[in-house]
C-alpha cells in the first residue's frame, strides 16, 4: 500500500511541480521511477514488478501523453523486478535501475519505429534525465522507503 500511495504522489509531484521546472539541459528527474526503485527494494521482485507496471500504466495515460500507451508499463515493470532482486547492494541498484529503464523505453520506441523519437533527442535528454535522477535519488528513496520502516508496510 505505501508503494502505491509513493508512486501516485511521485506521479502527481512529476506531472504538477518537476516537469514544470527550468531545469537546465531540458531534462528533468524521474520521480515514478525512483519511487518504483524504492518500493521494489524494500517489497522484493514479484512486487516491484507488479508496481513497476502500474506505474509505468499511468504515465503512460497521464496527459501530456505523447508517447505509445505500455512504453513505460514494460519498462518500469523490468526495473522494478530488477530493483527487487538487489543485486549488488541498495546504491548500485538504484544507479543501474537509474541507468536501464530510459533505454529500456529507448528500446520500445525503437522497435515500434515510433517517428516522434530521434536519436539526437535521446543523446541530449537521456543524460541530462539520468544526471537528476541519480541527484535525487538519495531523497526519493529515503522517502519511499521511510514508511516500511516505520512499520507501516501492509
Amino acid at each position: 500500500m505505501i508503494g502505491g500511495l509513493s508512486v501516485v504522489l511521485a506521479l502527481l509531484a512529476q506531472v504538477m511541480l518537476v516537469n514544470r521546472l527550468p531545469l537546465p539541459g531540458g531534462g528533468a528527474p524521474d520521480l515514478v521511477l525512483l519511487a518504483v526503485i524504492g518500493a521494489a527494494l524494500g517489497r522484493g521482485a514479484q512486487h516491484g514488478a507488479v508496481l513497476g507496471f502500474c506505474a509505468g500504466l499511468l504515465v503512460d495515460i497521464m496527459p501530456p501523453s505523447a508517447h505509445l500507451v505500455g512504453q513505460y508499463a514494460f519498462a518500469l515493470a523490468v526495473v522494478g523486478y530488477v530493483a527487487g532482486r538487489g543485486a549488488g547492494g541498495p546504491v548500485t541498484t538504484v544507479v543501474l535501475c537509474v541507468l536501464i529503464a530510459p533505454l529500456l523505453a529507448a528500446l520500445v520506441v525503437g522497435l515500434v519505429s515510433d517517428p516522434r523519437v530521434t536519436v539526437a533527442a535521446l543523446t541530449e535528454r537521456v543524460p541530462v534525465t539520468v544526471v537528476y535522477t541519480l541527484l535525487v535519488s538519495p531523497i526519493v528513496i529515503w522517502l519511499t522507503t521511510r514508511g516500511r520502516e516505520a512499520g507501516y508496510s501492509t
